[in-house]
């Protein structure tokens, strides 16, 4: 097997609060060349503008894919696409509430996006640059297309699925072009916070601050109130128990600032914790890519920040049909670096194009609000699995007391089979240890072997977990329903 590849993604975020330290410090003490560093803002924007419709696109597909397989497993699989739409509009509805109480962008003044008039003011170099970047398409027809097509590949069945694997293979080169964008977001990031702290002082700094207190806070009040509410009623477990035996993958999500990293070790632990494996292999894979509670409180409160900095403020119709928005267009796109963004940026495109402006602004501070969305978006995958297994009768309550209270210690050797990295083309597929004698898992033993298109060496993306045969597919599992 390959050596594996080193994450090099923390090098990122360490340039990126760099650059915003930096261009703050340029944008107070040289205000005029903090503005003249605008169209470096620009340029990234217009990159991220660019991917919109292929990110679209793919995610939008692969999704409605993703949902039907998943819906295939029963009743399980069912109830947590529920639970995770349900879940989904609560937090985005709560950052909409939020974002309105707080107004966290008022009197900031940013200058509306626009490239065509911009353009007359810029140097001919700088201005020939920005014109090699190609514009966008229309985000809506895009996504209006892109739900004909997912459906329609949904009701060709199996005859559907040698294009939605090509279509998959295409959402990883559209996601590898994405994460080059990504290394450039330190410029962009240094000339948009330059220009804002240039033009404004410290106010853009205080709002800045204020954004990302509010958003920290709001996390916070979900996890403890609406979270652990929902598992003490259900459950009976107290929501503290549950992230102290949690802490570990905590610490390692801060320090990668991606709930990705610990996806292998949540299973194990969901298990151990008296969830039964096939809940737990249907509902976290799956809410890893529908169950984005952090990120949908970052999406309307990022894009409500950016509105109130423009002067552009949204109706109430207007933030209702955001909502609905990125309700359908932020699923699927979890895990990948830039995606975010790019689903933020295609909501101010399809209601209010001008609004563009204020994205450098918002990538300069993505960075710092990640560990308060990937913590959020981890614990939330937590819960909902408990209260799933709960609802389906497949949660042992006697288990989880004695594992949360530390009577039974979680050992690091069960997390050995969770993840990925034991899987290659020449070794043996795993017999699944189910409940019943017999039950297969992540391959048909009578197969011999695992074979599969994808990297073994990273976590499965919404794109891959559509597929059957993946190891960490939310199909692979057993007692829940017949395998294909």
């Amino acid at each position: 097997m390959p050596a594996k590849k080193k994450d090099r993604t923390h090098w990122l975020y360490i340039m990126v609060i760099a650059s915003v330290i930096l261009g703050a410090a340029v944008g107070l003490l040289f205000p005029e060349f903090g503005k003249s560093l605008k169209p470096l803002g620009d340029g990234f924007v217009s990159l991220i503008k660019m991917m919109i419709g292929p990110v679209i696109f793919c995610t939008i597909v692969l999704g409605i894919g993703s949902i039907a397989k998943a819906a295939t497993v029963g009743k399980v699989g069912g109830l947590a696409l529920l639970y995770f739409m349900a879940m989904s509009t609560f937090a985005l509805g709560l950052g909409l509430v939020v974002g309105n109480l707080i107004h966290p962008g008022e009197g900031l003044a940013l200058t509306p996006y626009d490239p065509d008039a911009a353009q007359a003011d810029l140097d001919p170099t700088v201005a020939f640059l920005l014109d090699i970047i190609p514009g966008s398409v229309p985000v809506l027809p895009v996504l209006f297309v892109a739900l004909l097509v997912g459906f329609a590949l949904q009701a060709m069945g199996e005859s559907g699925a040698p294009l939605l694997k090509g279509l998959t293979l295409i959402q990883g080169v559209v996601f590898r072009i994405l994460m080059m964008i990504m290394w450039i977001a330190p410029i962009g990031a240094f000339g948009a916070i330059a220009a804002v702290v240039g033009s404004t002082g410290w106010s853009a700094i205080g709002a800045m601050a204020l954004l990302m207190g509010a958003f920290y806070a709001t996390c916070i009040v979900f996890i403890v109130v609406v979270l652990g509410t929902l598992l003490r009623l259900v459950t009976g477990v107290n929501i503290f128990r549950l992230m102290k035996y949690l802490g570990r993958e905590y610490l390692l999500i801060f320090a990668t600032s991606s709930s990705e990293s610990a996806l292998p070790r949540l299973i194990a632990k969901m298990e151990h914790a008296g969830v039964h494996k096939s809940v737990v292999g249907v509902t976290v894979p799956t809410g890893y890519s529908f169950n984005l509670d952090g990120t949908a409180i970052y999406l309307t409160m990022a894009a409500l920040f950016v509105s109130n900095a423009m002067g552009l403020e949204m109706s109430l119709g207007e933030q209702i049909g955001l909502l609905v928005f990125m309700i359908i267009a932020s699923k699927g796109a979890a895990g990948v670096t830039g995606a975010g963004l790019a689903t933020l940026a295609a909501g101010l495109q399809a209601h209010q194009p001008q609004l563009l402006g204020g994205m450098g602004v918002i990538v300069g501070i993505d960075k710092f609000m990640s560990e308060a969305r990937a913590l959020t978006n981890f614990t939330g995958n937590a819960v909902a699995t408990m209260l799933i297994g709960k609802w389906v009768g497949e949660f042992d309550p006697v288990k989880a007391d004695n594992v949360l209270s530390g009577r039974d210690a979680f050992d690091e050797e069960m997390v050995v089979g969770h993840g990925l990295g034991d899987y290659s083309e020449d070794r043996p597929a795993r017999r699944s240890e189910g409940r019943e004698e017999g039950g297969t898992g992540q391959g048909s033993p009578e197969s011999g072997t695992q074979r599969h298109p994808f990297d073994p060496r990273e976590s499965p993306t919404a794109a891959e977990q559509a597929f059957e045969g993946h190891p960490e597919s939310s199909l692979n599992v057993v007692g829940s329903a017949p395998q294909r």
